[in-house]
């Protein structure tokens, strides 16, 4: 897929970054309250906690963050929208989310489906970051988070998805996707917690 080549080099001021890596964070602004979410609702303030771990080393490796998050059926969404009905005190989500609130920093994607690049953006805003390699974290290991693999790796970028910073509704579903993606897309599943990000950068400038 021909990538977008562009003429104005920090879209008027909104993309200051240049990372030939980034840090995608799926879904995580989430009050999980969806059907049969009681695995997923138990072990959301671990991810949020490895996620943040990982966050806080992307930040002083330079490398940005990106938020694309479902924008919960509300087209009049805003982020502060978003993270009211997230951080509401009866919300399953809210441990979770209090953990990776997004920064000033941080970039934020709306997405009305399961891709992260249907009707959004984001290819316009990796292009002007010249992001080679994705970092991919969040919800659900086998929807949302395979869906977009899958659109990453045809996008010819490389793909990095950090076991422990990704859930799904139930192991069995988390392993068996965390399986197809490195079989059928090429991703890197290191535990975060093993991931040599300086490494990752040297690769992803070659």
């Amino acid at each position: 897929m021909r990538r977008l080549v562009p003429k104005n080099k920090d879209l008027h001021g909104n993309v200051p970054d240049n990372c030939s890596a980034a840090l995608l964070l799926v879904d995580v602004l989430n009050d999980l309250d969806f059907p049969d979410n009681s695995a997923l609702v138990k072990v959301a303030p671990l991810l949020a906690g490895n996620i943040s771990r990982l966050k806080s080393k992307c930040k002083q490796a330079g490398i940005p963050a990106i938020y694309v998050n479902d924008n919960f059926g509300r087209w009049r969404s805003d982020l502060t929208a978003v993270l009211s009905n997230c951080l509401r005190p009866d919300s399953l989500g809210a441990r979770m989310v209090a953990k990776i609130v997004p920064e000033a920093d941080d970039y934020m994607v709306l997405k009305p489906k399961h891709s992260i690049f249907y009707a959004t953006p984001l290819d316009t805003l990796l292009s002007y970051l010249k992001t080679k390699t994705i970092i991919l974290t969040g919800l659900t290991t086998n929807a949302c988070i395979l869906i977009s693999a899958s659109e990453i790796y045809i996008r010819d970028l490389q793909l990095c998805v950090p076991s422990d910073c990704v859930a799904a509704q139930s192991m069995r579903e988390h392993r068996n996707a965390l399986q197809l993606m490195r079989k059928s897309f090429r991703a890197d599943t290191t535990p975060s917690t093993q991931l040599n990000l300086r490494n990752l950068l040297r690769s992803s400038e070659k």
